[in-house]
């Protein structure tokens, strides 16, 4: 199944959307990459969702990749004795240690990490941004603040901390079993929900130990600060412009996406856009006009893949959320312009052999119209490096490892097939042909280039450049 766009599509599995037809529906209309939301999945859940996509996988002969999401520490004011409170504007309110029910004055803040961390100054944000508290006096065990901005508080409402570092790291008790679960059932990405610097990704790495890749979730301002740092430890980054939005000033977010966006394509790490692409279509069966703006604003800057959540976990049009992405992303790729910006984009490639023959490829490649790069990757280091360059060509990567396939599903321009390593150079040039003609990206007299190390199934060993002709059948020559 040939996609015809190079950007890939993330789609969140949910009550709407967990069964194997809808699954296998929405892989049909465009989705390359499934995510398990472990905020509201439990393990058993977990399991039948990696079973049910899975089976959509062997049915349909494609390589599907799943990302799990962890949900990271959430931080949440305690109970109020009538459930709810108003307050005014100006008036002091304060955060404490105290597990008495709260009332109009006080409530209980049960993360001691916040109650010693917060400064007199820091902006304390309730329930998604719409209660705003600003920190007058601090002693460790209370935080008196004067209320800014909203009028009401509630049972267990979040609380963000857009000034405050605090001293936990990104994984709770929760998310070490979480991540456990996931990566016996085999899931190819992890995703860590609001970290703040570098060493948040530490613990995570140690536990995966290479058995899945990690995405690094920017949500929070510290991390945007650390943003270099956190790219270099990363295997991929997501936007999150949810909760990104709730902790800087909105107007800031869409600098701040094209800022992550083009820092993840100099670093050749692949780059989600997430939260609200197509918010409206949780309930009408269209998008409208500005969202469809927003899906072809990240598709013209060069992200690897758009994602939605709550539009294909719980709306009314899931599939239809994924066809009309998937058709915005088609008609961006067709534009005019869209070959211009990408190019414009473009980073010089590192000092290294691998990185020259990529460059060396998309050039040979865009200069003599070729039909297709084809690339042997064993890691999937090649396959990125390839999709690094964004070429106008399609980029078929060929891989003897599943789970290879499985993680380059969520690369821009990337078709993954699953073969048997070549034999030899002969074998090489012959399968590569094959498969580029099997999968209909050549007919008989079009020419594809490839890459591969040699020797052979030497991984990180790319080293070579190759300018095949599909011959009748699918045979290469010379």
């Amino acid at each position: 199944m040939r996609r015809s766009r190079k950007v890939k599509i993330l789609a969140t599995l949910g009550p709407a959307s967990s069964s194997e037809a809808m699954i296998k529906s929405l892989f049909q209309a465009g989705a390359d990459v499934f995510r398990i939301n472990m905020s509201h999945a439990d393990h058993t859940l977990m399991r039948e969702l990696v079973r049910r996509i899975r089976a959509v996988e062997t049915e349909l002969g494609r390589p599907i990749g799943i990302l799990a999401d962890l949900q990271g520490p959430k931080l949440r004011v305690g109970k109020f004795a009538n459930g709810k409170e108003m307050l005014e504007i100006g008036q002091t309110f304060t955060l404490d240690d105290d597990p008495k029910p709260g009332d109009a004055t006080r409530v209980c803040l049960p993360h001691p990490e916040i109650l010693v961390s917060v400064q007199p100054g820091h902006r304390l944000l309730i329930d998604d941004g719409r209660l705003e508290l600003r920190a007058v006096a601090c002693d460790g065990r209370s935080i008196t603040c004067t209320v800014v901005a909203g009028s009401r508080i509630s049972d267990r409402k979040g609380v963000s901390l857009p000034d405050t570092d605090l001293p936990v790291g990104a994984l709770t008790e929760k998310d070490r079993s979480d991540l456990d679960a996931v990566l016996a059932e085999g899931v190819d990405w992890i995703a860590l929900s609001f970290i703040q610097r570098p060493e948040d990704l530490a613990e995570a790495r140690k536990i995966a130990r290479g058995r899945a890749l990690i995405l690094s979730k920017i949500e929070k301002p510290q991390a945007v600060l650390r943003l270099a740092e956190i790219i270099e430890l990363s295997d991929a980054l997501m936007v999150a412009r949810g909760d990104l939005g709730v902790e800087m000033p909105l107007e800031a977010v869409p600098g701040i996406q094209k800022q992550i966006t083009r820092a993840a394509r100099r670093a050749g790490k692949p780059v989600v856009i997430a939260t609200q692409m197509l918010e409206s279509m949780i309930s009408a069966p269209v998008p409208t006009r500005a969202e469809v703006s927003d899906v072809a604003t990240a598709v013209f800057e060069g992200a690897d893949a758009i994602m939605l959540s709550a539009e294909s976990a719980a709306g009314e049009y899931p599939v239809e959320a994924v066809a009309t992405m998937s058709r915005i992303a088609q008609r961006v790729e067709q534009d005019p312009t869209y070959a211009t910006i990408i190019n414009a984009q473009r980073s010089e490639p590192e000092a290294t052999g691998a990185d020259a023959i990529s460059l060396a490829s998309r050039q040979i490649a865009e200069t003599l119209k070729l039909s297709a790069i084809v690339t042997y990757t064993s890691s999937g280091t090649t396959g990125l490096r390839a999709a690094r360059e964004r070429p106008q060509v399609p980029i078929i990567a060929l891989s003897p490892v599943v789970e290879t396939a499985r993680r380059l599903s969520l690369v821009w321009g990337t078709h993954c097939v699953v073969t048997e390593d070549a034999q030899d150079l002969d074998d090489m040039v012959n399968r590569a042909c094959r498969i580029a003609y099997e999968e209909g990206f050549g007919r008989p007299g079009d020419r594809i280039i490839i890459t591969a190390g040699v020797p052979l199934r030497t991984p990180g060993a790319t080293n070579m450049l190759r300018i095949a002709y599909v011959g009748a059948e699918g045979r290469g020559g010379a």
